[in-house]
C-alpha cells in the first residue's frame, strides 16, 4: 500500500441532496473540502455518506477512504489510500 493522501472535510448532514461544494479554508487559513450529503448524523450514517460520496468523486474503492479523525464533530479528517495530498486536491477540483 503506498502512502495515503489527507484532506479536512466540512460536513453538512442533512441536506436536499448529496453534493461537493468546493474548497474553502478554516479558521486558520487551512484548506477544507465543503460536503452535504441526505443522511442524517444518527448513528454514522452522515460519515458513511461522506466516504461512499468521496470515494465515488475521486475513482476508489470505498474501502480506500477512511475517516481518521472527527466522527462526531462537523470538521473530519479523511484519509484515502494510495493517493498522494496532490493527486487527492488534483482530482477534487472542479467538482
Amino acid at each position: 500500500m503506498g502512502e495515503a493522501g489527507r484532506i479536512a472535510v466540512r460536513l453538512t448532514p442533512g441536506a436536499a441532496a448529496d453534493r461537493i461544494d468546493g474548497w474553502d479554508v478554516d479558521a486558520e487559513g487551512r484548506p477544507v473540502l465543503k460536503v452535504r450529503v441526505r443522511a442524517r448524523p444518527v448513528e454514522g450514517e452522515a460519515n458513511l455518506a461522506l466516504l461512499k460520496l468521496l470515494a465515488k468523486a475521486l475513482g476508489v474503492p470505498k474501502s480506500s477512504v477512511t475517516l481518521d479523525r472527527g466522527g462526531q464533530s462537523r470538521t473530519k479528517m479523511i484519509s484515502v489510500a494510495d493517493l498522494s495530498d496532490e493527486a487527492l486536491r488534483a482530482r477534487l477540483t472542479g467538482l
